[in-house]
């Protein structure tokens, strides 16, 4: 039976929320993995730049085994207001095997009324928040697993996470084949990935800039919808042939 990832997409998201579990999941055996969205077409990404393509809508995945919820610098909270992905998660989340976040994803979760009475984690800005829907804020976790809940911390947490998943789902030799086949061997010349770690001056100064990031959120750029759908067609075209 064929395990099925939905990976949801939405306009002003963080590439590499939804990219860096992507690269790792993509190998479970199996598997069928979809982006998802309300509509299929361009999805522009918090850069007003970088544009991913939604492959499927909600409507078309109504019972995906797992589920991941991406973060984003300036549009966490309209995507927390979007009716018709709140009313999916809630839905499926009935359903999944796995119901996952990265980043301020775990905010999306939390909208969904998902994370009410569980541990949570999400990027270090957005901790203060989630207390506010019930969850349990673990500041100090990159990675919290409630059950079938599992949520990351910020952005780069993902690829953890969909390490963690894939020893999980396919075994731990699978996952540590995957970990080698991408090179997952971080070196970091920085050791200021924490707050735990910045010196004061330097946290003071990336709050300032994520706010003003977040309080104005890039344009997204005009993209060809036809020709974009078009394209993804007949990926999904191509996928079902395969499949079939």
């Amino acid at each position: 039976m064929t395990f099925q990832i939905a990976i949801v997409l939405y306009q002003g998201m963080t590439v590499l929320d939804a990219i860096g579990p992507y690269e790792v999941l993509r190998g479970i055996p199996d598997s069928e993995l979809r982006f998802v969205s309300n509509e299929v077409g361009p999805i522009v990404s918090d850069s007003g730049v970088l544009v991913l393509g939604a492959t499927h809508t909600f409507a078309e995945t109504p019972a995906p085994d797992l589920v991941l919820v991406p973060g984003s610098e300036g549009a966490t909270t309209t995507a927390m207001a979007d009716k018709e992905l709140i009313g999916w998660l809630r839905a499926v989340h009935e359903t999944t095997q796995w119901t996952t976040s990265v980043c301020s994803g775990a905010l999306i979760l939390a909208a969904a009324d998902i994370l009410r009475g569980h541990p949570a984690t999400t990027h270090w800005a957005a901790q203060p928040a989630l207390a506010a829907f019930g969850a349990q804020s673990r500041p100090h976790d990159r990675i919290v697993h409630s059950g079938k809940i599992v949520t990351a911390a910020g952005v780069s947490a993902g690829i953890d996470l969909g390490l963690w998943l894939v020893g999980q789902i396919a075994g731990d030799d699978a996952a540590r084949m995957t970990q080698l086949t991408i090179e997952y061997d971080p070196h970091p010349p920085y050791d200021t990935g924490h707050p735990d770690k910045a010196p004061a001056d330097l946290l003071r100064r990336a709050r300032l800039e994520m706010t003003k990031r977040a309080a104005s959120p890039r344009v997204p750029l005009e993209v060809g919808a036809a020709l974009w759908r078009n394209t993804l067609h007949r990926v999904r075209d191509r996928a079902a042939a395969k499949r079939g």
